[in-house]
């Protein structure tokens, strides 16, 4: 029987790092995955949303890979968001990220055409067959992909001894309890993550045993502290922290530039770790953003000392 334990905790999505060209930085995604384990986290997620996964290339998406198995150096569970708007591109990742020795690969539906549930399951399916000894991950993220992953799909892909995990970043918390429900049927060992940080909490209620975020990475501290109060059954002080992370959230995506070009800019001036801007089309910062990376910064900084 397969060990999931290893999903259980605080997953951040890994941003994107360029160099002043705006290519791929590998010492900036060594330095960037150091930092996360100095923090303590569970593990990353690589090349999904937060990684501006759908405006790189099949070459800088697996450099991107290397360099964060190169410093993580099996200190963190690494899941590989493999993904691409076809089938091919998808299984050559899927195909690199086994032979790196990721603990798990993810994918959304394809996007663009709405195909029925049984071609987005042998989409999935297609792609787990080039990573056989590799754990899936489904990701569920309907307000961008466009696709709402469905109980008879998740039940279809079930068949599949693979399929470990969905990753829910739908804002209905409900999904959450209905996923579980279906995926530990017969007693398979199986979980969901929580993919909105707004609502962190309500997914760990719900039944979620971690989750993964965009915004995780911009101050891991604090997410960690709300999952270990949660644990611990300090719900009232759970739910307190979550309101003050969701201030931070609202006001890192108040900007002008794109709520990452504002978290990079955080990052930088709190951490020291410069990941460069975000890639067009997505819009990097504006004059205007001053204010909001300055109230963005004071406010992590402010609830790290109130909490941690």
């Amino acid at each position: 029987m397969r060990d999931i334990s290893k999903y259980q905790g605080i997953i951040p999505a890994f941003y994107a790092c360029y160099d002043a060209a705006g290519d791929i930085s590998p010492a900036a995604v060594q330095a960037f995955t150091s930092h996360l384990i100095a923090k303590g986290v569970r593990g990353v997620y690589v090349g999904g949303s937060s990684g501006e996964c759908i405006y790189q290339s099949l070459q800088e998406r697996e450099l991107v890979l290397e360099h964060v198995m190169k410093a993580a150096k099996g200190k963190l569970t690494v899941i590989a968001h493999v993904a691409c708007n076809n089938t091919r591109d998808s299984q050559l990742l899927a195909r690199h990220a086994e032979q790196m020795g990721v603990d798990a690969i993810a994918a959304i539906p394809p996007i663009y055409f709405h195909l029925p549930d049984h071609a987005i399951a042998d989409y999935w399916n297609d792609i787990c067959s080039s990573a056989p000894n590799t754990d899936f991950v489904i990701y569920n993220v309907p307000q961008l992909a466009g696709v709402t992953l469905t109980v008879p799909l998740l039940r279809e892909m079930l068949k599949n001894p693979n399929v470990v995990a969905v990753k829910n970043s739908s804002m209905s918390v409900q999904d959450i309890q209905k996923f579980l429900h279906e995926g530990t049927c017969g007693g398979r060992e199986f979980l969901v993550f929580n993919g909105a940080d707004e609502q962190l909490i309500s997914g760990l209620v719900m039944g979620a045993e971690g989750g993964i975020g965009g915004t995780y990475g911009v101050m891991p501290e604090l997410y960690l502290k709300l999952f270990s109060l949660f644990k611990q059954g300090s719900i009232d002080q759970a739910r307190s922290l979550q309101y003050d992370v969701d201030e931070i959230v609202y006001t890192i995506c108040s900007g002008r530039g794109h709520m990452y070009a504002v978290i990079k800019e955080v990052l930088r001036r709190r951490e020291g770790i410069d990941l460069g801007g975000v890639r067009a089309p997505l819009p990097n910062l504006a004059a205007k953003d001053e204010a909001v990376i300055t109230r963005a910064t004071t406010l992590i900084e402010a609830a790290i000392q109130k909490w941690t």
